[in-house]
């Protein structure tokens, strides 16, 4: 087995699709909500009123202002159910839907998703893969179980030419390889 997706554990009794390609030719793998999932704007009463005092009244804002206003921006993890499985020179990019921000508004806050192979049945999360996403819109947006979130592509990747082997072993999942 060289590359593939399962379900992880705790979604076995569950009806979570793997991902699939849409067409012959499709380079990305759609991926599917596990479970319902509300994502909520980031236009909340904090943010909104941290912004009116900055830019009307331009008062500074107190620690707990700006952690409030700071709170409503944060992205929030959409569960997939799915785990994925790779060669050790590839890597799973996780990308929008190109749908996404133009009709829901909706954004991955980094851009992409990056899945290392080292990811897959982490002690952690069982390597259950999460679309990272965002709402700008200005209302919140229900996610239903089933629907499609994103997609992934494998793509294997090059060393650097006397690279010294990283001694580290993945320790957990989610953003865990950072130091």
């Amino acid at each position: 087995m060289k590359r593939g997706f399962k379900v992880v554990s705790r979604y076995r009794q569950e009806e979570v699709r793997l991902p699939v390609r849409a067409t012959k030719n499709a380079a990305g793998y759609d991926f599917f909500a596990a479970q319902d999932f509300i994502l909520p704007s980031i236009w909340r009463l904090e943010f909104i009123k941290a912004l009116w005092q900055l830019n009307k009244n331009k008062q500074a804002l107190t620690s707990f202002e700006i952690q409030s206003a700071q709170d409503a921006l944060r992205p929030f993890l959409v569960p997939t159910g799915i785990k994925a499985y790779m060669q050790p020179d590839e890597f799973l990019m996780l990308a929008n839907r190109s749908s996404n921000p133009l009709k829901r508004s909706l954004i991955l806050p980094n851009g992409v998703g990056i899945v290392d192979a080292d990811y897959y049945n982490n002690s952690s999360n069982e390597g259950e893969i999460f679309f990272q996403l965002i709402n700008f819109g200005l209302k919140d947006q229900q996610i239903k179980q089933g629907e499609k979130i994103g997609q992934g592509i494998f793509i294997p990747f090059r060393l650097a030419d006397d690279e010294q082997t990283p001694s580290l072993t993945r320790q957990g999942g989610f953003g865990s390889s950072g130091r």
